[in-house]
Formats: structure tokens, C-alpha cells, sequence
């Protein structure tokens, strides 16, 4: 009966994590099953998006057995890992490399040999895969301490001492090849990383007892040594060509940069700058290695004075990212006539070097910035993006075509993220005027789904001052608000003013941001946020009154379907409002109004999930052939929630006037920098 039992409910499981379970034999002494680990690859291959959730699933099994000490299986699931790691090289690898990299962590932070040995030995496989994209987040700070911590281990066992050691060295030098070779990884030479790698390295150098017991690989001295000649030997692979590697020039003009004054700090920067000029048809390497040369030396800068050159360097960034993209895609009539293919793909790939560079660059810089001078930054910045159908163009687009003209907006909104990441303005009127907001939004217009989610994300940076995203992740119906203790202030004057000015903008973007039939369920995550940001920061009674007159809107528009959307597209809409009038009835803890979300909530889990987030967002979901509008109690009445509102506080009558999108403001984005990067 109870082999039934289970016979019955083990299909019920995701096929993924029987693949999983299957590779764990009866008795782990027999080690991973050879078999049943090709089917696990295979299938992971064959479908790369679950390679997310077999690394969490695999991950969470793995936790597990540390935790009960049952290393055979700890063993087994991380030679599956490598095994998967080795295999799959396809966009979906990311969030998988993230699930492995927390096991390795994991492992590394016990204080078991056996496993810090282990999770090194897969951490340097990892090491050695080249990935076929950067990954512009990760960091390796964790495994530069971890790794360097072991260099020192004290254990009283002294071969297992030399093993950890050992481990350690290892580690370090994986860490080396990882970032060295991906060049969006230029943190290994921060000073705070070789603080910790360089003292590790002549640690064991010198620690010279028992050299002659151990051979090659497994002596520290030795290994240490070895190490650290790669590390040199990457820094001055050829003192001839000094940008290309770059690192011996970014140790030059780090001493150069510490041995002089921070007010003649500007100019250094200017040679660097004029150097960078003087190189512009250079190889795209020794281009981006000047650039990479740059970020140092206004990092540097930045704790002290930069100066008259700020927007200099900008300025001068930024037109070096013009002449690149136009150097990759603007020239294809002589690349097709005298250039192999592949030649044309390298020179496509070493310009995205070029390009990446620039953008980290832009980025860590102006987020390095002061907030006066990060809002020059920003407002600068977007004078550059260019955007059709405005009386001027900042960037000559007619070489570069559509594909490039997309390739620089991407790359600029995106420097935009990093330059307002944690920027803090009192006043909303200073951080959004309309010289920055009204290209911003005539991006968000754009039918390109990428370029909206980066315009939502970059007015999640600015509004969002309490930082309260991370508690608003996901767009679901989030049962207890109070739960996530929202920080929040009164609005002031100037806010509630900035609003009355351009809370119809505001409301007309989102809008039209609901209906893009390419939006996809990150576009609606980001709306939601949007909209919960909105009501903490700038919504008082009038504004609040607004936002209800923008959902039902919304939601009509999906029941009207004139624009024949996709019926995804208007479940997402229907979803998306349910999700906000939900948190919003309960941010203004209103009784009568969370009742009746509550209701509409409650009937649409019955009888129509496909309108609510947390069903019609999943793959597959059963969606219907049409939506009636007479089915009343599946929408939100205006007329319910007028009752619910009326009374001191609110002006509920205005709920039954209509939201229309307004087109305030100018024409068009003005061009507050007119200079052509030329």
C-alpha cells in the first residue's frame, strides 16, 4: 500500500528534480551514476531555461547533506555541477552560475579540509571556462577573502595545513585568470583585493619549511611562486605595447596618481584623455585598455578634486563610444567586400570591449560622484542619448543605422542605472527636471521592451529615496503590507508641487507603457514597482485619487481591447492592477476599500486566475478566449470604490471623471547639449 503510495505522488514531481534525485545513488560510495547524469545534461541542454532551477534544486540538496554531514552525496552534487558548468554554454547559464558559485561558497566557509579542498577544485574548473558573455554584476570578494584566509590556515595537522594552503594558492590563481581574462572584471587590482592576494602570495613563499616534501603543484612555496609570477607576468606581458595588456599602466598611473597632489589630479586626467584621442583608430584593445587606464585615475580623483574635467571626461567617453559602435557596424560594406566572416565577428566582439570599458567607466565614475555633480552627470548624459523624432540629434545616427542607434542607447541608459544608483535628492523637481525627464520618458515610448525596463529602472534609482525596491520585488498581491514596513515621510510642499507640474506625464508614460504588446512579465514588474514607488514618495490625497482614475483606465483598456492587444498582454494589464490597487488600498489603510480589492481578489482566484499575477505570469497558463465585460465583480467598479472613498480626507467624486492621457510639457525633448560627438 505504501509502495503505491508513493508509486502514485513520485510522477508528481518536476521531471528536472527526478533527473536530480536519480544521479544519487542508494549508497554514495558508488559515486555519481554515469548514466543517469547524461540524461540530467541532456536534458539541461535541450532545455536550457530550467538550468536556473536545477542549480537552486541541486544547491538546496547540497545544503542539506553539509549540514547532516552526508559528504559522499556533497561530493556527488558537486561533480554534477562541474559536470553541467562544463556542458551548457547558453545565455541561461547566468542564474546557474550563480546557484554553483553559493555552493562553492558554501563549501569554502566550512571548516571541514575536505570540503574547502573540494569547493576550491571546482571553483578553479569554473575558472577556467571561458563564458560567452561578461557578467557586468558578479564579484568575487568573497572568494579573494575566502581564498587568501586558507593561504593562512593555522590548522594544527600540518599536512592537512598544506592542503588548505595549497587550496588557497589555487583559488587566488582561478580568481586571477577569471577576471583578468574578462575584461569587465577589473576589480582583482583594486587595492583592497591585492592587499589581501599579495600578502598571501609571500606568505608562503617565504614560509619555506618542509620544501622538500612536497612536489609541484602541492608546494605552497613553489605554487605561491608560480602564481605570482602569472600575476606579474599579466601585468607586464609586454612592456613595449603598454595599453595592450593594460595592467603595468594602471600600476604606473596608480603611483603616479598617489604620489602627487589631488589638485594637480586634473591633469593627469587630461593626458589620458588627450592620449585616448590621439589613439582613436588604434586597435579596439589598446583603446579600451587607455579607458580602463582612465577609470583608475578618476577613481583615484574622485576623493579629492576632479575638477574643471568632469564633464571633460564625459564628454570625451562618450564620443569614443560613438566612433566604436560606428567602427563595428558603420563601415559593413567594407567589411563584406574584403573581410571574412570571421574576421568581422572578431572585430564586432573587440569593439564590444571597447564599449563595455566605456561603460563601466561612465558608470562607476559618476556613481562616485557627489549628488551636485552626479545630476550635472545625468542631465549631461541624457542630452547624449539619442531619440528619434526631436528636433536635434546629439549623435550622428545616419552612419550607424537602427541596430547602432539602439546599440548606444542601450549602452547609455544603461551607464544612466549606474550613475543614479543611490543617488538621494530631497527635492524631485532637482532630480527630474524636464531638460532630464522629457527625453527619459520619450525613450519609454520607444517600442522596444529593453529600453522601458531600463527607463523604469533608472526612475526606480531616482524616486525610490527610502529604498524600499528590494521589499517590492515581483509583482504579486502581497497579503500583508504592514508586514514589509514601507519607510516612508510626509510629501513636502515641493513635491506635492512637482506632481500638480508633472504627475500627468508621469501617469500618461505609464499608461502607454501598459499597452506595448512586446511587454514581457519583467516590463509589468517594473510598472508595479513604478506605481507602489510612486504612491510611497510623492502620493498625497489628490495624487491617490489620481492613481485609482489611472488603474481603472487601465483596466479598461484591456476590456475595450481597441488596440487588439494580446490576450496575454491584457490578463497582464488586468493582473498588474490587480497587484497595485491591492498594495495601494492597503497603504492607505482604508477598510471599506481593502474589502472590496479584497472581493475582487478573492473571485478572481476562483473563477478567472489568468487575471492575477501570481497565475498568468506562469509558463503555460490557461489563458481565455475573450474577457466580458459583464462580468462585473472580476473588475474594480469606479463606482464601489467612490463609496469606499467618500468622506474627509478624499475628493472621491473626481473618481468618476475619466482618466485620459494628457500631453503635457514640450514638444519634444530639448537638447540641452547641442555639440555633435564628432
Amino acid at each position: 500500500c505504501v509502495a503505491g503510495v508513493c508509486g502514485c505522488c513520485g510522477p508528481l514531481r518536476p521531471r528536472y528534480k527526478r533527473l536530480v534525485d536519480n544521479i544519487f545513488p542508494e549508497d554514495p560510495k558508488d559515486g555519481l551514476s554515469k548514466s543517469d547524469m547524461e540524461k540530467l545534461t541532456f536534458y539541461a541542454v535541450s532545455a536550457p531555461e530550467k538550468l536556473d532551477r536545477i542549480g537552486a534544486y541541486l544547491a538546496e540538496r547540497l545544503s542539506r547533506d553539509v549540514v547532516r554531514h552526508r559528504y559522499g552525496n556533497v561530493v556527488i552534487a558537486m561533480e554534477a555541477l562541474d559536470q553541467l558548468l562544463m556542458a551548457c554554454h547558453s545565455q541561461s547559464i547566468k542564474p546557474f552560475v550563480e546557484s554553483f558559485l553559493h555552493m562553492v561558497a558554501k563549501l569554502l566557509e566550512s571548516r571541514e579540509p575536505d570540503l574547502q579542498v573540494l569547493g576550491t577544485n571546482s571553483f578553479v574548473k569554473f575558472a577556467n571556462i571561458e563564458e560567452d558573455t561578461p557578467s557586468y554584476h558578479r564579484r568575487y570578494d568573497f572568494f579573494v577573502s575566502q581564498f587568501s584566509a586558507m593561504c593562512h590556515s593555522t590548522h594544527d595537522e600540518p599536512e592537512t595545513r598544506t592542503r588548505i594552503r595549497v587550496a588557497g594558492i589555487k583559488g587566488l590563481q582561478g580568481v586571477v585568470r577569471k577576471t583578468v581574462n574578462d575584461e569587465l572584471q577589473a576589480i582583482i587590482w583594486e587595492p583592497q583585493h591585492m592587499d589581501k592576494l599579495i600578502p598571501s602570495m609571500l606568505f608562503n613563499m617565504q614560509d619555506s619549511e618542509d620544501l622538500d616534501r612536497w612536489n609541484g603543484e602541492e608546494n605552497p612555496a613553489a605554487l605561491a611562486e608560480s602564481c605570482f609570477r602569472e600575476l606579474l607576468g599579466r601585468a607586464h606581458l609586454d612592456n613595449h605595447h603598454l595599453w595592450d595588456p593594460n595592467e603595468f599602466a594602471v600600476s604606473c598611473f596608480r603611483i603616479i596618481m598617489y604620489s602627487i597632489q589631488a589638485q594637480h589630479s586634473h591633469h593627469v586626467i587630461q593626458q589620458v584623455l588627450n592620449h585616448l584621442d590621439t589613439n582613436n583608430r588604434n586597435t579596439p584593445r589598446v583603446r579600451a585598455g587607455i579607458v580602463q587606464v582612465l577609470l583608475e585615475t578618476v577613481a583615484i580623483a574622485a576623493k579629492g578634486s576632479v575638477g574643471p574635467t568632469v564633464l571633460e571626461v564625459f564628454n570625451t567617453l562618450l564620443k569614443h563610444l560613438r566612433m566604436s559602435v560606428d567602427l563595428e557596424l558603420g563601415d559593413t560594406s567594407r567589411r563584406n567586400s574584403s573581410v571574412s566572416v570571421s574576421s568581422g565577428r572578431g572585430k564586432e566582439s573587440e569593439e564590444r570591449i571597447v564599449q563595455n570599458a566605456i561603460i563601466q567607466t561612465i558608470g562607476f565614475f559618476g556613481g562616485n560622484l557627489p549628488d551636485y555633480q552626479r545630476a550635472e552627470v545625468m542631465m549631461f548624459v541624457m542630452g547624449k542619448v539619442p531619440v528619434y523624432g526631436t528636433p536635434c540629434h546629439t549623435l550622428d545616427t545616419v552612419k550607424i543605422g537602427h541596430q547602432g542607434t539602439k546599440r548606444i542607447q542601450t549602452m547609455l541608459m544603461s551607464s544612466l542605472i549606474m550613475v543614479t544608483s543611490g543617488f538621494k535628492s530631497k527635492s524631485m523637481a532637482a532630480a527630474l527636471p524636464p531638460s532630464f525627464l522629457d527625453p527619459l520618458f520619450s525613450i519609454s515610448l520607444m517600442e522596444d521592451n529593453e529600453l522601458r525596463q531600463l527607463v523604469l529602472e533608472i526612475l526606480h534609482n531616482i524616486i525610490d529615496r527610502h529604498d524600499n525596491r528590494a521589499k517590492l520585488r515581483g509583482i504579486r498581491v502581497i497579503p500583508n503590507v504592514a508586514a514589509l514596513k514601507i519607510k516612508r515621510e510626509k510629501i513636502s510642499k515641493q513635491d506635492v508641487a512637482f506632481m500638480k507640474k508633472h504627475g500627468q506625464q508621469l501617469y500618461r508614460h505609464i499608461y502607454l507603457g501598459c499597452k506595448e504588446e512586446d511587454n514581457v512579465h519583467k516590463n509589468f514588474e517594473l510598472l508595479f514597482t513604478t506605481l507602489a514607488i510612486l504612491t510611497i514618495e510623492l502620493a498625497n490625497e489628490e495624487a491617490v485619487i489620481d492613481l485609482i482614475r489611472l488603474s481603472i483606465a487601465i483596466q479598461d483598456t484591456a476590456l475595450a481591447n481597441e488596440e487588439n492587444l494580446p490576450m496575454l498582454i491584457r490578463c497582464g494589464i488586468m493582473a498588474l492592477v490587480a497587484a497595485y490597487l491591492n498594495f495601494l488600498s492597503q497603504m492607505i489603510a482604508n477598510p471599506p476599500f481593502c474589502q472590496h480589492v479584497s472581493k475582487v481578489i478573492e473571485l478572481r482566484s476562483l473563477d478567472a486566475p489568468y487575471l492575477l499575477p501570481e497565475h498568468v505570469f506562469r509558463d503555460k497558463c490557461p489563458l481565455p478566449e475573450s474577457l466580458d465585460k459583464e462580468d462585473r465583480p472580476l473588475y474594480f467598479q469606479t463606482a464601489d470604490m467612490a463609496e469606499c472613498l467618500a468622506g474627509p480626507g478624499y475628493n472621491a467624486e473626481r473618481l468618476s471623471i475619466p482618466y485620459v492621457p494628457q500631453v503635457t510639457g514640450r514638444p519634444g525633448p530639448s537638447c540641452l547639449h547641442k555639440e555633435l560627438l564628432m
